[in-house]
């Protein structure tokens, strides 16, 4: 079948040929493990998904998900003896924005790619499976590695609106992330805004000792002291 997708950032959602297809929640999870792990020996797939049940159970439980999913979709798991993966057909969103974040992170001399993300996305919101959660935060971490990226790329460049979003981006990601902190700085300074600046540290120190007991680090300190001293 063409057009297969799959979008696991900020919702599931399996469509194809423009068309949205439903799915239990089994077998959703068995997609999703799929496409977050590549293939799989069976057995690691049951006890991933159905942790709290006995192997032969679970086992049951994986036939039947495969069943469904490719009753939904025909031979969209792959079956190969005893490992299963999805069909090379399918294009998983999750895959797309690692491969964009990777190339722009990559030495070399072709022109940096576009901006994969302009915002922090969630992978598989209020699943709560010890896999997800661990692959969420990986994602996260490497939206705002990219938010950051590039914010002080287009700072360089004077493009400073532009720049000041994507940092204020990543700081709503996690507003007690120091390094996105700074970057809203730097380019309050970079414009000359040196008020703006120092307000915003200011709002960091406060936030950081009601959240986590300590002051921002000394380097944030000395580059607001060296905005008041010139």
């Amino acid at each position: 079948m063409d057009g297969l997708r799959l979008r696991l950032l900020d919702e599931f959602a399996l469509e194809a040929e423009g068309r949205q297809i439903q799915l239990p929640a089994g077998a959703q999870r068995l997609l999703a493990y799929l496409a977050l792990h590549g293939a799989t020996q069976r057995m690691t797939v049951a006890g991933a998904l159905w942790p709290d049940t006995v192997e032969e159970k679970a086992g049951a439980s994986l036939r039947t998900a495969i069943w469904r999913v490719n009753k939904a979709v025909p031979g969209l798991v792959v079956v190969d003896q005893w490992r299963l993966t999805l069909s090379r057909t399918l294009e998983v969103d999750v895959d797309r924005f690692v491969r964009d974040a990777d190339a722009r992170f990559r030495p070399s001399p072709a022109p940096r790619p576009a901006l994969p993300a302009d915002r922090v996305h969630e992978l598989l919101p209020g699943w709560a499976e010890e896999w997800v959660v661990f692959e969420r935060e990986r994602l996260r971490q490497l939206s705002l590695h990219v938010l950051e990226d590039a914010a002080a790329e287009s700072c360089r460049a004077g493009r400073y609106a532009f720049a000041l979003n994507l940092a204020m981006l990543a700081l709503r990601g996690d507003p007690l992330r120091e390094s996105a902190r700074r970057l809203v700085m730097e380019v309050h300074l970079a414009e000359g805004n040196v008020g703006e600046a120092v307000r915003e540290y200011h709002r960091f120190h406060h936030l950081m000792l009601d959240q986590l007991g300590i002051a921002p680090s000394p380097a944030l300190g000395r580059l607001i002291g060296a905005a008041r001293a010139g």
